[in-house]
């Protein structure tokens, strides 16, 4: 399986006579936005009042006032990186901070007019009330900082919101009809979550998980059929579909149809049952692994 960093896809139908396999794609990037400014700042401590000061006070009254952000050490580390010569977004993921979106802002001159600049032309960067941490590195009349927020993978109480969100999302496409690359389905019955498919998904996606793989034949080479088939589960064709970095069930959803090969898993219509789970990957990559399994059940 090719290796794809921010998301990555795969899609497999089995059948009587044969395999299908998807192809692969991907979706979903970090937000990330720097810029170069002249301004007035002698210490870190001197700028990050600043851009607090903006923050509590909306931009003076242009925006609802956000909470002050977090001075965290790993940017700081970032934040020296990033004057070094990375760029800030790589520099927060190579110092360990679980990147969701950053936004940086380089400083330099005299210490009159840090704030009048930052309120000027980047307000709207620093006061997004989406941001919660912010590591800064000083160096004579130049500051840089790194405004962040970090990953958090939901947690396992969320799991059957997000599988009845993806029902519903897919359930959505099969009633309407989609094209799936040069091939055109029609609208498809509904299909029905399958406890039984759900646990069958989760314990492939941890163990991806865990050990750090990306793909539908497991470690002890069983083919998704085979891992329905070893829990007792009779069906007449099962289908897989597996994702890495996707963040919602809205964006793994959508990343399937819009790839072929997941899209034609989705939409065949000889499906009743569903299951779907995720599970976080390791803490230095920050993100989900997803794996859906489609089956037709046997007699």
């Amino acid at each position: 399986m090719n290796g794809i960093s921010i998301a990555q896809l795969a899609g497999w139908l089995i059948l009587a006579g044969g395999i299908s396999a998807g192809v692969a794609a991907s979706a979903g990037v970090a937000a990330s936005a720097g810029v170069t400014a002249s301004a007035g700042v002698t210490a870190s401590s001197d700028v990050l009042s600043a851009v607090q000061y903006l923050r509590e006070g909306g931009c003076g009254g242009l925006l609802p006032a956000v909470q002050p952000l977090r001075r965290n050490a790993l940017l700081d580390r970032a934040a020296e990186r990033w004057a070094a010569g990375s760029g800030p977004a790589e520099a927060a993921q190579r110092s360990g901070y679980p990147v969701e979106a950053t936004q940086a802002v380089h400083l330099r001159g005299t210490e009159s007019s840090a704030l009048q600049l930052l309120r000027r032309d980047r307000c709207h960067s620093v006061a997004q009330r989406s941001l919660r941490d912010v590591g800064i590195y000083h160096r004579g009349s130049e500051s840089w900082l790194i405004l962040a927020s970090a990953y958090v993978a939901p947690a396992a109480a969320q799991a059957p919101v997000l599988a009845s969100r993806a029902l519903q999302l897919v359930n959505q496409a099969r009633a309407r009809g989609v094209r799936c690359g040069e091939r055109a389905f029609g609208p498809a019955p509904p299909v029905r979550l399958s406890p039984t498919l759900e646990d069958v998904a989760r314990g492939h996606a941890a163990d991806m998980a865990t050990h750090n793989y990306f793909e539908h034949e497991d470690r002890s080479g069983r083919s998704p059929a085979q891992r329905v088939r070893a829990v007792g589960y009779r069906e007449k064709l099962v289908g897989e579909n597996i994702a890495y970095g996707p963040k919602s069930a809205e964006e793994v959803v959508q990343g399937w149809l819009d790839s072929p090969g997941h899209c034609e898993n989705i939409m065949d219509p000889r499906f009743a049952e569903m299951g779907i789970a995720y599970v976080a990957g390791p803490v230095s990559r920050h993100g989900l692994y997803w794996v859906q399994l489609l089956a037709a059940p046997g007699a």
